[in-house]
């Protein structure tokens, strides 16, 4: 395999120029163009054989994965993604996947006007490794965080949820563009995407916004993939919604007044009203009964 420096001059080669970013790799540093408003950052590590299994998806698919994963983050709080670091630990002899790694972040990272401004590549006798930081800019109205719910605020969430193992949590879209445009039809009080599973991120905004909340469950959005699933998992459609994990929705709380707003004009497809937020506990209510509900999702190991 060819070393370090061919792979990173292979690398400045294939990246475009972006008047955002003052100075792109080759240098000890990245330089980019202040923003204007708050700066944003995330960061998310994926290994093969915990978050995919690089012999059965390719590494085009792993590449779209980590960088849409930390896209998502800059959606949950209603910024806009500008700019991503990458590093990979490399199995040895891994140029050519190396490669097809950079064209699936390349894929995400295009779609939504992000640079990829720098990074590290190392190899090694383990499997792949990758993280990606990357950076964003705040909206006009501010970080959306997970503190701001109230009792009687509206829960909704971007879309259908449940059986993302199938092939989802791969080829996912972020929902960059669907935080911008409700931010700006209404005020977001409180926002997470949905990585750990429905419930389980729900129970943050709960937790740090010192609330509750009761989920309707006829009115939550069931995937295809979640039905299928339920087909030989001996668990329900229902439930792998409620908490399956990395669907990557949003999932949100507005004001009742803004909430109404949203049911009569959404300004994105595929909203749905899922729940109301209360004074503590977290429920599910099935034809007017409410039972409690246990936080229940994607518990990494530490």
């Amino acid at each position: 395999m060819p070393g370090e420096f061919e792979y990173i001059a292979w690398l400045r080669a294939q990246t475009p120029a972006d008047p955002r970013v003052l100075i792109g790799p080759g240098d000890d540093c990245a330089a980019l163009a202040p923003p204007a408003r708050a700066l944003l950052v995330t960061t998310d590590m994926l290994m093969d054989g915990t978050d995919f299994v690089l012999a059965e998806v390719g590494p085009r698919r792993v590449g779209r994965k980590a960088m849409a994963a930390n896209l998502s983050d800059i959606a949950a709080m209603a910024g806009t993604p500008t700019a991503a670091v990458v590093s990979v630990a490399l199995p040895r002899g891994g140029r050519e996947l190396a490669q097809e790694l950079y064209h699936g972040l390349r894929d995400v990272a295009d779609a939504v006007g992000v640079a990829l401004v720098g990074g590290d590549t190392n190899s090694w006798d383990g499997k792949l490794v990758i993280s990606v930081t990357a950076l964003g800019e705040a909206g006009p109205r501010g970080p959306v965080r997970r503190n701001g719910a109230k009792p009687g605020d509206f829960l909704f969430v971007t879309g259908p949820l449940g059986g993302s193992i199938l092939g989802h949590h791969l080829d996912f879209t972020p929902r960059v563009r669907e935080a911008l445009a409700l931010h700006a039809a209404v005020e977001l009080r409180a926002m997470c995407d949905i990585s750990d599973g429905l419930t389980a991120d729900l129970n943050h905004i709960c937790e740090e916004s010192k609330c509750g909340a009761v989920l309707v469950a006829e009115a939550i959005p069931v995937s295809d993939a979640a039905r299928e699933l339920s087909r030989t998992s001996g668990k329900t459609a229902l439930d792998h919604a409620l908490g399956d994990g990395e669907d990557f929705e949003l999932v949100f709380a507005v004001s009742p007044a803004d909430g109404t707003k949203l049911l009569a004009a959404p300004p994105v497809p595929g909203l749905v009203k899922i729940g109301e937020c209360v004074r503590e506990g977290l429920w599910l209510e099935t034809n007017g009964a409410r039972q409690k509900l246990e936080p229940r999702g994607w518990v990494h190991p530490v």
